[in-house]
């Protein structure tokens, strides 16, 4: 299991694409690694079909994408090709899928369903999302089962504010969305956030105590 903050591990493993080195490949860059229970399974194809088609915003906010199933590399070939079809997209698939039949990758990081099987009984991983800073830290992880398909707006939202958080001394608020307003760190004092933030304003309480201090978003 990897824990947030942690250096994420490196890997090298076979790809829809060809053999990866993972830190190689995310040198510079977000990166995003999402794994699927299998391939050629329905909730799979949705969710690799809405990341097809948000590779643009991705790639906006300089964010690669792997995925990963259970299966060898030339089944995700085969099975992508289904994926581009079901969205409606032509061309070559537009980022790697991982192969992992052994499932050394899902034990290791953490991404075993127990109560998912193949027809062998073997388990599957379950839906991992795993967010990963240019500095190779893990900056977010969720689990789903494999039966809950994954919201990739969220991922994205969630994305914006890891990035405007690494970058400015802010917090975003429940359900902030990228241009919305945002809080002051409870770490900065009531002198320096006038100077930081000087349109933030504090709301008042009850308790009369005013930390919760809104800001517009910074630039």
């Amino acid at each position: 299991m990897v824990n947030l903050g942690d250096i994420f591990p490196d890997f090298e493993a076979d790809s829809s694409v060809g053999p990866i080195n993972f830190h190689k490949a995310i040198e510079g860059s977000w990166a995003i690694l999402f794994s699927h229970p299998a391939d050629y399974t329905p909730v799979c194809t949705t969710e690799l079909g809405r990341v097809v088609k948000l590779m643009p915003e991705f790639k906006k906010r300089n964010c690669k994408v792997f995925a990963l199933s259970c299966d060898d590399a030339e089944s995700h070939r085969g099975w992508s090709k289904d994926v581009l079809n079901y969205c409606g997209e032509k061309g070559d698939f537009p980022y790697p899928i991982i192969a992992d039949e052994k499932r050394n990758l899902a034990v290791q990081l953490g991404m075993v369903d127990p109560d998912e099987k193949d027809k062998s009984g073997l388990p599957l991983t379950c839906r991992a999302v795993f967010v990963i800073g240019p500095d190779k830290r893990l900056k977010l992880s969720i689990l789903y089962p494999a039966t809950t398909g994954r919201n990739f707006d969220e991922i994205l939202r969630v994305l914006d504010s890891l990035q405007l958080t690494a970058e400015k001394k802010v917090a975003t608020p429940v359900d902030w969305k990228a241009g919305g307003e945002c809080m002051v760190l409870p770490s900065i004092s009531s002198e320096d956030a006038k100077k930081m933030f000087p349109k933030h304003k504090v709301l008042e309480v009850p308790s009369g105590k005013s930390y919760l201090r809104m800001t517009p978003q910074p630039e």
